[in-house]
């Protein structure tokens, strides 16, 4: 593996000690969300220049460090044509910023038919699936004309809401520069979560040659719902993932989630040991 950290669960420093901050904790590569992590500067679309992508370019490589995500979570199926359109240039200027960032991927969620981006039951109907690939069509020819890999993943909670709807998404869209950031916690809910094993399993049956980046965290049940926690503290079954990873993905990105600065270290080892012992 190629293990990495979100940058805004790193404790805060300037870019220029950040990244640096990063190799030292023994990590390879980051995902970086720029409006949670930069805050020496304000992140907006104006300041996206190729020359601040040269400048993490330039830090990463010197500390060795990749970029395996850069974060552009938003609602691509936000239903206010005003926000929607906003969104769509965050998404284009995201990606030319990739562009010469020389990033893994630009990565993404899949949103929900409300503005408010959270759960309703609608998110998982056909016709919001139907709403997601063509409102993501645009935004992966605009990868394809830029030469960025767009990702998306998929959570319980939104459009995209198991394996088989991310599989018809791949499908529909057919580019080579639609692939999937895979996060098992993310697929499971307090319905589904017994059922884990068949679902790593089945992402990697029907997701495999599309997933690019793994996300590693685990879950706790707490008062009937799922608490998302640090890797290595929880349910899920990282036998099962790792052995898959190393089978199937050797030298992927996989970054950590829901780490705190005092338990990312620790969180790493714990990947790196178990992965070893696989």
């Amino acid at each position: 593996m190629r293990i990495g950290i979100r940058a805004h669960d790193v404790a805060y420093a300037p870019l220029a000690e950040l990244i640096p901050n990063i190799h030292n904790q023994g990590f390879h590569c980051m995902h970086i969300a720029l409006n949670k992590s930069i805050k020496e500067f304000n992140p907006a679309l104006e300041t996206m220049t190729p020359g601040l992508a040269c400048y993490i370019r330039e830090l990463c490589r010197k500390n060795d460090v990749d970029v395996a995500v850069l974060g552009c979570y938003k609602n691509l199926c936000n239903p206010d044509s005003v926000q929607h359109a906003a969104i769509v240039e965050q998404y284009k200027t995201h990606i030319r910023f990739a562009s010469v960032l020389g990033c893994g991927v630009v990565g993404t969620e899949t949103g929900a038919v409300n503005t408010e981006y959270k759960y309703e039951p609608a998110n998982h109907s056909e016709e919001a699936l139907e709403l997601f690939i063509q409102n993501v069509r645009p935004i992966v020819e605009y990868a394809e004309k830029m030469g960025v890999i767009f990702a998306i993943e998929p959570v319980y909670k939104h459009i995209v809401y198991n394996v088989e709807r991310a599989r018809k998404v791949l499908d529909a869209i057919n580019s080579p520069n639609l692939q999937i950031i895979f996060d098992p916690v993310n697929l499971l809910s307090i319905d589904n979560y017994k059922q884990q094993d068949e679902i790593i399993e089945q992402a990697f049956d029907l997701l495999g040659p599309d997933i690019a980046v793994v996300h590693a965290k685990d879950y706790v049940i707490e008062n009937g719902e799922l608490k998302s926690i640090a890797a290595g503290t929880g349910g899920m079954n990282y036998p099962l993932l790792l052995k898959k990873i190393k089978e199937h993905k050797p030298y992927v990105h996989v970054t950590l989630e829901n780490t705190v600065p005092s338990n990312a270290v620790a969180t790493r080892e714990f990947m790196e040991k178990l992965y070893a012992e696989v």
